[in-house]
């Protein structure tokens, strides 16, 4: 009998450094002294996510961090927000690494954030904004990309609600094993479309019951947690929050899973499109409350459609930005092959009222009024993603922006505008959008343009399988 991934590992709790019950969410700073104290903490990880959303930082000494760090900021090498995803900082960016002299960003912890980490014993870890030498935040920073958008909101006396749902595909083989068989002939953790099925993802469920109680310790609330359509591939997915600490939760959460699945002796990846099967997805729900915390989106009589004009407004907005924003929702080069017509993920420019066909999905009312977003893949930054939402919601809001029927039925048989089908067409709509500068400004629009830029050249250098199998005979 093939043993079920994550069976032999000690439970959660004894890998855990004492004491029970884990600390509140945040912990505060007094507790890490005391944990510090008696040995409990030894490090203190001090990160920002990168461009492709992935934690970075250095360990530090606890008492170092409460007595410094934690008040002036970390030093750190600006070319961690100018890399693509193998480190390598191209030129064209807005903040040249190059050109500053590979010179240094502070990164200044958010205690908000900090946090024990079940799977490194011993860890905390917190996030933080890169700060420039000025004192300025560093604008194209994605943690500061989403600020920008969240400022605006606030402006208005609102604030944005936020929930992300992370699919990925489990494999049975290990990291190195993957490497070493450069990431081909894999074998996925179930055997079938596991599409809400229980007894066929049975198999995960050891590690997948990790994941889940890992999170829970580190502040976040697992709402559900089912297999998908993919072999191999889970969903996990989290009560909503606040915008800000729901991508700071993505970012840890895709961290540790990562990291629990090599102490299972399995890999996990998130990217948007393995092969030809269904991709993975990250659906966006997002809401508005007021200073009140009265639901923006309700049906207050001033809209349609058991909308408030506010919530036809913002919708429009997703319809006019969606196109000239796709780079910020579908930032690479494999994120396209999820997105083309029949993979079941958006390919066009649409709307509707629970239809799932559509990339903008309106759902809920009262409270739970809300749209779902849903052209991001696994490999999208939550804070560009959610950032260009709100972004394209109050570009709506702000015109007001008329919104048309919604579409009934499927929407992938219909003719309706089309998302763009690569990268590049991406590239082109983002840098030719007055809507992206006026939203972003011109530094945020060159900086993403330029990460854009980096992958199409990694990949038009990449001689790929497909071009030795098709012409190493016959060409």
């Amino acid at each position: 009998m093939t043993p079920r991934i994550g069976e032999g590992l000690p439970p959660l709790a004894e890998t855990l450094p004492p004491p029970p019950p884990p600390p509140p969410f945040p912990v505060p700073l007094d507790r890490l002294r005391e944990d510090a104290a008696s040995g409990a903490i030894a490090d203190v990880i001090v990160a920002l996510p990168d461009l492709q959303g992935r934690v970075q930082g250095s360990r530090v000494h606890p008492r170092d961090f409460t007595e410094r760090i934690v008040g002036e900021g970390f030093g750190a090498c600006l070319y961690l927000l100018a890399t693509d995803v193998e480190m390598e900082a191209r030129p064209g960016y807005a903040t040249d690494p190059w050109r500053g002299g590979l010179g240094d960003f502070s990164i200044v912890p958010d205690p908000g954030t900090l946090r024990y980490l079940p799977w490194d014993p011993g860890t905390a870890l917190v996030l933080g904004d890169a700060v420039g030498a000025d004192g300025a935040p560093v604008p194209v920073a994605p943690r500061q990309v989403l600020k920008a958008q969240l400022e605006r909101l606030a402006g208005r006396g609102w604030r944005a609600l936020a929930g992300t749902e992370l699919e990925f595909l489990v494999f049975r083989d290990d990291y190195q094993r993957a490497f070493e068989a450069d990431y081909r002939g894999l074998t996925p953790a179930t055997r079938f479309n596991s599409d809400y099925a229980v007894p066929e993802v049975a198999g995960i469920d050891p590690l997948m019951r990790r994941i889940r109680t890992a999170m829970e310790r580190t502040g976040m609330t697992v709402e559900s947690a089912r297999g998908e359509c993919h072999p191999g591939q889970y969903e996990i997915v989290f009560r909503y929050d606040d915008a800000l600490r729901t991508c700071d939760n993505h970012v840890v959460y895709k961290a540790g899973s990562r990291q629990l699945a090599a102490q299972a002796g399995a890999a996990l990846t998130f990217m948007a499109k393995y092969d030809g099967g269904e991709g993975n997805s990250c659906h966006v729900h997002l809401s508005l409350r007021d200073a009140d915390g009265a639901p923006v989106f309700a049906d207050d009589g001033t809209g349609r459609r058991g909308m408030s004009r506010y919530m036809e407004h913002f919708v429009a907005g997703q319809l006019a930005c969606m196109r000239d924003f796709a780079l910020l929702y579908a930032p690479n080069m494999n994120s396209f092959k999820r997105l083309a017509p029949g993979a079941f993920a958006p390919s066009s420019v649409a709307w509707g009222l629970d239809n799932r066909t559509c990339p903008v999905r309106v759902v809920g009312s009262g409270e739970s009024a809300r749209i779902e977003f849903r052209v991001p893949g696994g490999d999208a930054n939550p804070y560009l993603a959610v950032a260009g939402i709100v972004a394209a919601g109050l570009h709506g809001i702000e015109r007001e922006l008329v919104l048309p029927e919604p579409t009934v039925g499927n929407a992938f048989e219909q003719d309706l505008p089309r998302l763009p089908a690569s990268l590049e067409e991406a590239v082109a709509a983002w840098e030719g959008s007055d809507a992206a500068r006026a939203c972003f400004g011109a530094d945020v629009v060159r900086h993403q343009a330029a990460a854009a830029r980096s992958e199409l050249a990694a990949f038009s250098a990449t001689v790929t399988d497909f071009e030795r199998i098709r012409h190493f005979e016959r060409g």
